[in-house]
């Protein structure tokens, strides 16, 4: 009997980061993806054109002025929201992907550069803006509604899908890192009132109702805290034990947003990625097949039924 070999070291490395992935979860994610990009410029990123409007205020980013990006103005600005709304609609459809990423990809991100460039920068559009680079890379085998069905495994499909995995994690462990990187830090952030602070600053019902409970709100920080340092371990988890862990980060959004009103969908759609999305074409496939065959069973006792009725 011979041993099993293991691959090198390097080699599992990089099928960690290219696994296999059937093509239609890009499908998905692409189709998911165009279409909030068109929501976020209307609803979260949404006075990036206001700010061409008063280009004095501008202060680009540190990409902005790597690229040396022009000054928004009524004109660039305007015609990136037009390129946007129909790059993301015909990306949408998985008809032609790849052009319309790589249009889509640059365009939205200038767009939250400009969008963020009062000094505040949204951390939840990480996954997102890289989700939109690195999708254009995967080469669909099928288009149109037929990509979300293909069941083609690529490992191209596999980094893309790996990246955005990698950057929603990076969402929580990067926000950890920031709690802790000053330097006289001792517990200093999950022991503070900070939850306190931003009750009373955004005053809402729920979180209100938790003023009177300060012991709530520091458990609350504890938590928050302790899960977004072991958030890359949900990266290595597979089935049931992943779906717990995207579980309890989505409740933690949930539970933000009751209390603060502050909802990160950005990184909450991006977590699609960890989802089986190419199962869902073949899911609806096989339903119909077992209607269609209960159906067919059910006809001819039908006609029989009609054939002794007529005989009677």
């Amino acid at each position: 009997m011979s041993a099993t070999v293991k691959p090198p070291l390097g080699a599992r490395v990089a099928g960690w980061f290219t696994p296999k992935i059937a093509l239609a979860r890009v499908a998905w994610l692409r189709t998911v993806l165009y279409l909030f990009v068109i929501l976020d410029m209307h609803a979260f990123v949404r006075d990036t054109r206001l700010k061409g409007e008063h280009p004095g205020l501008y202060q680009p980013l540190l990409l902005a002025r790597i690229f040396d990006l022009p000054k928004p103005s009524v004109a660039n600005t305007t015609a990136l929201y037009v390129v946007l709304i129909v790059a993301c609609l015909i990306g949408a459809t998985n008809w032609f992907p790849r052009v319309a990423g790589w249009v889509i990809a640059p365009a939205f991100t200038w767009w939250v550069l400009i969008g963020m460039s009062d000094g505040k920068v949204d951390h939840d559009h990480l996954a997102l803006v890289i989700a939109l680079w690195v999708l254009p890379t995967v080469k669909s085998q099928k288009r149109g509604r037929a990509a979300f069905g293909d069941q083609t495994r690529s490992e191209a499909a596999g980094w893309a899908v790996r990246c955005v995995q990698i950057c929603v994690i990076a969402t929580y462990f990067l926000s950890w890192v920031a709690k802790v990187r000053s330097p006289g830090w001792k517990f200093t952030w999950p022991g503070s009132a900070v939850l306190t602070w931003a009750i009373v600053r955004r005053p809402h019902p729920v979180g209100e109702w938790l003023l009177h409970h300060p012991w709530m709100l520091h458990v609350m920080q504890w938590v928050g805290f302790i899960a977004e340092f072991f958030s890359p371990v949900i990266l290595w988890l597979k089935g049931k034990w992943q779906l717990l862990g995207a579980l309890f980060f989505l409740g933690f959004h949930v539970a933000n947003t009751a209390i603060l009103l502050i909802h990160f969908l950005p990184t909450v759609v991006c977590w699609l990625a960890f989802a089986p999305l190419e199962r869902i074409v073949p899911w609806f496939r096989k339903k119909r097949l077992a209607r269609d065959a209960r159906k067919t069973e059910e006809q001819p006792e039908s006609g029989r039924q009609a054939e002794q009725q007529a005989g009677a």
